[in-house]
């Protein structure tokens, strides 16, 4: 009986070492503090994840500390303002704010989060506990932005250029156009020596209301948020309305060319033999899909000003179809479909050669949908064109172009109902009316007037600056 008693003793001292050194080695919480960043603002949030298993948690602190003193964000048992869910089985997320309501004594400086957790094991015998804290800029100054350019007037569709003035130097700023923003670039890109100047292209959409607000804004990294008015003036345009009838044999030659150069969007279609119900998809989900990777191409849009003057247009062209025509189209006299053509269709014979509208560096070169053969040339400052339904595409991605240059030659690829050059102005990825960017008038006043007026100097149609 002893020898028995003495085993048992002896195997629960050893399972309860085991017992130990197993929990000794098991994970404490892992703590990742997402926000703040390298900067906090004055309306700043505190942002965490907790991987823990099954999310258990004994403690949680979040503690602000500035000047040495220490404020308490946030514990288990006093939440506050905060918002701790389960992100998953084994992740906590912790948002809460860090604000002068929380924080009345923020000011701008140097300051941490920190962060203690801890979780139990061995039913509570055991504490496993992490530690985490990080070190960050409080920024309660908001940036500065003014309008130095004027008399900015807006059609409907149209673009307008603006020079602004921002501080500090490495703020994000730019035009709200509704719920549209426009990017500026520095000064530089168009010669203005100030480092404080920003210029920006912005458009007022074909499908936006004239009244919409248009302002000028300015952020920095602490998320400090600082806005101006713009004076301008909008003028309404009146956008055409047409029937598109669409026969037997233009749905046999385009569905199954589209449908078979867009394998990514082929599988969306349920029944490629029926045409009519695969021309829908392809003139509606396809358009915009084709839309979405175009506006993504202004992401790569360069810092300065590549182009010179007015753009050219297609030589001797006839415009078959303008900018924002509302289109209905009809099958065996019923209509199916409504959708606006954003482009210019510009006609001269067939196979004709197209150039390049202004100088520029090519970003897309190769079939895309609807456009068929297609290339967008980026032109710099969030200005990009765009030539669809080539026959021929004669440049790659990367190759820089200079007006006039032949980029390929008109066709019928994609959507076209006969040989012909789609052809589209872009800003910041949003189609406007090229109209404006053909007329040497408009290109004078509304852009070049206003960087020679802020100090700056670009080549205008004359060749002189």
């Amino acid at each position: 009986m002893k020898k028995l008693l003495g085993f048992l003793l002896l195997f629960a001292i050893v399972g309860a070492a085991g017992a130990w050194i197993w929990s000794g080695r098991q994970p404490p919480p892992a703590i990742t503090i997402v926000s703040p960043g390298a900067a906090m603002g004055a309306t700043g949030v505190v942002d965490l994840t907790i991987e823990t298993p099954r999310g258990q948690l004994t403690l949680l602190d979040v503690v602000f500390e500035q000047s040495a003193k220490q404020t308490t964000l946030f514990t288990l048992a006093q939440p506050g303002g905060a918002t701790l869910t389960q992100a998953g089985p084994d992740t906590l997320h912790l948002t809460l704010p860090a604000t002068r309501k929380q924080l009345p004594d923020l000011k701008s400086g140097e300051a941490r989060v920190i962060v203690h957790a801890a979780r139990t094991v061995l039913r509570g015998l055991r504490t496993l506990p992490a530690d985490v804290d990080k070190t960050f800029r409080v920024q309660l100054e908001p940036p500065q932005v003014s309008v130095v350019s004027t008399h900015h007037y807006i059609n409907l569709g149209g673009s307008e250029f603006v020079v602004l003035r921002v501080t500090p130097q490495d703020a994000t700023a730019g035009v709200r156009v509704g719920d549209k923003t426009y990017p500026s670039f520095p000064g530089s890109a168009v010669g203005i020596a100030d480092p404080t100047m920003r210029v920006a292209m912005f458009a007022l959409l074909y499908d936006q209301d004239l009244t919409t607000p248009i302002g000028v804004f300015a952020s920095d990294a602490a998320g400090n948020l600082s806005t101006a008015p713009l004076d301008y003036k909008a003028f309404p345009k009146v956008f055409k309305r047409s029937r598109i009838d669409v026969p037997d044999a233009f749905l046999q030659r385009v569905v199954p060319q589209i449908l078979g150069n867009s394998p990514d969007f082929a599988p969306e279609v349920a029944n490629p033999n029926d045409l009519v119900a695969s021309f829908l998809a392809i003139n509606g989900a396809l358009r915009r899909k084709n839309a979405q990777q175009i506006a993504g191409y202004a992401k790569q849009t360069a810092p300065q000003m590549l182009w010179v003057g007015p753009f050219q247009q297609l030589g001797n062209s006839q415009v078959e179809a303008s900018f924002a025509d509302h289109r209905t189209y009809f099958y065996n006299g019923k209509e199916i479909d409504q959708q606006v053509h954003l482009g210019f269709d510009l006609a001269v014979t067939s196979s004709v050669e197209v150039v390049a509208g202004n100088n520029g560096k090519v970003v897309h070169a190769a079939f895309l949908g609807i456009y068929g053969n297609c290339v967008i040339i980026d032109h710099g400052l969030g200005v990009q064109s765009l030539y669809a339904h080539l026959s021929q595409i004669g440049v790659k991605v990367g190759d820089t172009v200079t007006k006039g240059k032949a980029i390929g030659r008109s066709g019928m690829t994609g959507l076209a109902g006969g040989d012909h050059l789609h052809f589209t102005m872009l800003v910041n990825g949003q189609a406007v009316n090229a109209v404006e960017w053909w007329d040497t008038k408009w290109m004078q006043d509304r852009v070049l007037r206003k960087v020679r007026e802020a100090g700056g100097s670009v080549v205008g149609t004359d060749g002189a600056k």
